[in-house]
C-alpha cells in the first residue's frame, strides 16, 4: 500500500456513521421514520447556517422542532414562519438559551451562533445533558476545543460539528482511494479559500434594533456600543466574535487537509504570514494569508487565503490537493474530487456529486441517527478540536510574526508566554467556561 500505514487508513475510513447518516437522509425522505423515533431538537441562532437548519429539521420526519431560540425576534419569527409552513406547527420562541437547555423534553440542540458564543453554549447543553450540534468553527480560541473533548467524554454526550463533508458520500470515496495507496504516501496537503470579498465601509456606533437583546448577544465578549458593522453577518469581521475567513470557509478545508494528510495530533511547528493589500473599510483581518503547518511525521500541510480574487484554484473558490508520492488529488467541498497520476499527470477516477446543501443534509441526518443509536459520527469533539486548532494556531503564528514550536502532547508552545496566553481569553462575566 505504498507505505501507507493502518492509522492512515482508519483516518480515511469515515466508518458506518457515514453510511448511516446518508442512508438515513434517503429513508428519511421516504417518511420511513415512526412519530417514536424523533428527536426533541431546539435550535439556537436564527441567521444564515442557522436558519438552513430549521428548514432541514422541519423537513425531516424523525426531528421534531420544539424551541427556537435568537436574541433578534425579527429572525426569530422569521424562523418560526418556517417551521409552521412545513409543519403546520408553531415552536416555542425564547430569547435566552439557558431556558432551552433547563426544558426536559430537549434531546439535542443545534448552535448556530457567531464563533464567540459556540463553546460556553455547547459546554452547557452538555451539562445540562444535552447532545449538541454545533457550527464551524466549534472554539473561538484553542483551549475551547480541549473543554469540548472533555465535555464530551465526562457527560457521554454526542457532538458532530459542523464541517458537513465528513457525512458526504463524495469524501467516503476520496477517503477509500486514499485507504488503497494510489497516490501512495500523502506527504503534503493544500487548503485555499480563494474569493472575491465585498468592502464593508466604516459605520459610526448607533442604537440597539428594536427588541434586541445586545447584551445577550454579545456574551462572553467585551462590552462595546452597538455597530452594524459587528452585528447580523458583519461580526465575521471583528476577533471579538469570530475567528476570520481562515475559521469561516477556511474550517472546512483545513479539516479536509488534516483529514487527507491522516494525522490524528497537533502540528508542531508553525508559520504564517498574512497583510491588508487590497480591502479596505471595516475589518481586524487580513485579505491574504499564507500558514505552513509542520507534523512530527515529516508531514506539511499548507494554508492559502486570498479574498480579492474574482477566481480561485483548480475552478474552485474552495478547496484542497493532496500530494502524494505516486499522484495527487483536488478536491472541493462544492462536490467534486479528480485524481492525477505521474509526471504526465493523467487523469485517474473523478467524481461529482452533491452540493454544500445536500452535504448540511447528509451531516445533520447522521447527527439525528447517533442521537437515536448513541453511535459515533464522524466529526466528534476530538477531531473538531484538531483541525479547529489550526485555525487558533495559524491565526496566533500570523499575529506574531513569529515561527512557532508548539509541544502537541502539552498543547502549549516552546518557551513562548506570550503566544501561550493566545491559546485563551478573558469572558465576560457570567459566562466563562471553566468549571463546566
Amino acid at each position: 500500500m505504498n507505505k501507507i500505514t493502518r492509522r492512515q487508513v482508519l483516518s480515511y475510513s469515515l466508518g458506518g456513521s457515514a453510511a448511516l447518516g446518508v442512508m438515513g437522509s434517503l429513508a428519511i425522505r421516504s417518511g420511513s421514520a415512526s412519530p417514536n423515533q424523533r428527536v426533541n431538537v431546539a435550535v439556537i441562532g436564527m441567521n444564515g447556517m442557522g436558519h438552513f437548519h430549521v428548514r432541514t429539521l422541519a423537513n425531516r420526519t424523525d426531528a421534531h422542532i420544539v424551541t427556537l431560540c435568537d436574541v433578534d425576534p425579527a429572525v426569530l419569527q422569521k424562523a418560526s414562519e418556517t417551521v409552521k409552513n412545513a409543519t403546520g406547527q408553531t415552536p416555542k420562541l425564547e430569547g435566552d438559551f439557558r431556558q432551552v437547555l433547563a426544558d426536559p423534553s430537549i434531546e439535542a440542540v443545534v448552535i448556530a451562533t457567531p464563533h464567540h458564543w459556540h463553546a460556553p453554549m455547547a459546554l452547557r447543553a452538555m451539562k445540562a445533558g444535552k447532545d449538541v450540534y454545533v457550527e464551524k468553527a466549534a472554539s473561538h480560541v484553542f483551549r475551547e476545543g480541549r473543554l469540548l473533548v472533555e465535555a464530551e467524554r465526562k457527560y457521554g454526550r454526542i457532538f458532530q460539528h459542523g464541517t458537513q463533508m465528513r457525512a458526504s458520500p463524495l469524501l467516503a470515496r476520496a477517503g477509500e482511494i486514499l485507504a488503497e495507496g494510489t497516490l501512495g504516501e500523502i506527504k503534503t496537503t493544500k487548503a485555499w479559500n480563494v474569493q472575491r470579498q465585498k468592502e464593508r465601509p466604516v459605520l459610526p456606533d448607533g442604537p440597539v434594533p428594536e427588541g434586541v437583546d445586545y447584551d445577550r448577544w454579545l456574551g462572553p465578549a467585551p462590552r462595546r456600543p452597538f455597530n452594524p458593522n459587528r452585528f447580523h453577518r458583519n461580526w465575521r469581521l471583528f476577533r471579538d466574535y469570530s475567528n476570520g475567513d481562515i475559521g469561516d470557509d477556511g474550517a472546512h478545508d483545513l479539516d479536509l487537509a488534516r483529514w487527507a494528510l491522516g494525522v490524528d495530533t497537533h502540528p508542531e511547528r508553525i508559520t504564517a504570514h498574512g497583510s491588508r493589500i487590497a480591502l479596505a473599510g471595516a475589518r481586524e483581518y487580513p485579505d491574504n494569508m499564507m500558514v505552513a503547518y509542520q507534523y512530527q511525521e515529516g508531514k506539511v500541510l499548507l494554508y492559502e487565503e486570498r479574498l480579492w480574487t474574482p477566481y480561485g484554484l483548480h475552478g474552485y473558490d474552495s478547496g484542497n490537493t493532496f500530494y502524494g508520492t505516486e499522484g495527487y488529488m483536488v478536491l472541493s467541498r462544492r462536490g467534486y474530487f479528480q485524481v492525477y497520476m505521474g509526471k504526465k499527470e493523467h487523469k485517474g477516477e473523478g467524481m461529482k456529486e452533491g452540493s454544500l446543501s445536500e452535504t448540511g443534509r447528509q451531516n445533520m441526518a447522521q447527527f439525528l441517527q447517533c442521537v437515536r443509536d448513541r453511535s459515533r459520527p464522524t466529526a466528534p469533539a476530538e477531531e473538531a478540536h484538531l483541525s479547529c486548532a489550526l485555525i487558533h494556531l495559524g491565526e496566533i503564528a500570523f499575529r506574531l510574526s513569529q515561527v512557532l514550536q508548539f509541544d502537541p502532547k502539552s498543547e502549549s508552545f516552546t518557551d513562548n508566554a506570550r503566544a501561550d496566553a493566545m491559546l485563551t481569553k478573558t469572558y465576560r462575566e457570567p459566562w466563562t467556561v471553566e468549571g463546566l
